[in-house]
């Protein structure tokens, strides 16, 4: 088989507005991102039509200026005509098949998603599908087991082969950073060993980002952000990680 390495970005950009100096500078949120060099871009709280934001559309000011040619964002929370709407969103070098967007909201909570893509990855004339799945998960623990049990009972993931590469990121909300091991290890997941610590961003002490892959894709490196602004742009750390898949046959 020949291999295919790919780099993801994973970032909650909390609207484009500083952790710490609570300015809105989509600028300085792209220039975390093109650090990264990603070929695929999963972000969270990504805004949206609000006097807040300029009445901008964040995904496509984000994708115009890193050059992502296809995108997906799907809005979870509407406030008004002042601060807008935001949810999540897939930024993707490769073209984008199919995307869905799944409600995970749980009861009268805030409402919650997670965004599945189908990627097209092309590598030596052969083509594979990566399904990836960006989501964001509750505040409290109970409401975070409802939703990935949820999550695991979707028909895009039940409906894949159990080679079929799969990646599944974004904010968990994981305060005690063991959310994966008990809900997705046992489905045939891998995770990070030791999850890194994204929160807040001047000071990590939360693992809540991660990173999971299923079937014929291996995590080769995770890392956090590290280059200038990953600490000021938004209340997260990014996460970077570096996959491997087998495409095609090996001659």
């Amino acid at each position: 088989m020949l291999p295919l390495t790919l780099r993801v970005l994973c970032w909650n950009v909390h609207k484009c507005v500083g952790g710490l100096d609570r300015r809105y500078d989509p600028a300085r949120t792209a220039a975390v991102i093109a650090q990264a060099q990603a070929d695929v871009v999963l972000l969270q709280e990504v805004a949206q039509n609000g006097a807040w934001y300029r009445g901008e559309r964040q995904v496509d000011v984000l994708g115009d200026a890193l050059g992502f040619p296809h995108r997906s964002h799907h809005v979870n929370v509407r406030f008004g005509p002042r601060r807008g709407e935001y949810g999540n969103a897939i930024l993707s070098r490769a073209p984008i098949a199919a995307h869905t967007n799944f409600d995970l909201t749980i009861g009268r909570r805030k409402a919650r998603s997670v965004l599945h893509a189908e990627l097209r990855l092309e590598a030596g004339g052969h083509t594979r599908t990566l399904h990836v799945f960006n989501m964001h998960l509750g505040l409290s623990e109970a409401e975070r087991c409802a939703q990935l049990a949820r999550f695991l009972q979707l028909d895009p993931l039940r409906g894949v082969r159990a080679d079929t590469p799969v990646l599944v990121a974004g904010d968990f909300n994981d305060v005690y950073g063991t959310l994966g091991q008990r809900l997705l290890a046992p489905e045939g997941f891998r995770g990070p060993a030791r999850p890194l610590r994204t929160f807040p961003a001047w000071a990590p002490v939360r693992a809540l980002d991660t990173f999971w892959v299923r079937g014929a894709v291996e995590v080769v490196e995770l890392a956090r952000g590290q280059g200038r602004g990953t600490r000021t742009a938004s209340d997260h750390l990014p996460l970077f990680a570096e996959l491997r898949l087998p495409v095609g046959r090996a001659r």
